[in-house]
């Protein structure tokens, strides 16, 4: 059987800041960044808004996908967060097949 991973980018209620990490379980983590169970900096920041994700068949791919995404700049991650929630209004993520 093969365990879907996730990247997924949450800012916050400004979206001012990004944060870009990865998962096995998205629902499970964006509980554990909402509810401050995570300590760091989505918790300083109260990152808890998801605006992105992408899902993957293999943690590697996601991981590799997410180091791509980390180097970055600012405006291509805006754009590319653009390109698929041009409102950037939260998404939901039971949506996902985990």
């Amino acid at each position: 059987m093969i365990k879907q991973s996730y990247i997924y980018i949450l800012t916050n209620r400004n979206n001012s800041v990004l944060y870009i990490g990865v998962t096995s379980s998205l629902e499970k983590r964006l509980f554990e960044h909402r509810n401050h169970l995570i300590p760091g900096f989505t918790s300083k920041y109260h990152l808890h808004k998801l605006v992105y994700y992408e899902q993957f068949d293999h943690i590697e791919n996601a991981i590799a996908r997410e180091k791509q995404l980390k180097g970055k700049t600012r405006a291509k991650k805006e754009a590319l967060i653009n390109s698929l929630n041009p409102s950037w209004s939260e998404l939901d993520s039971s949506l996902c097949s985990e």
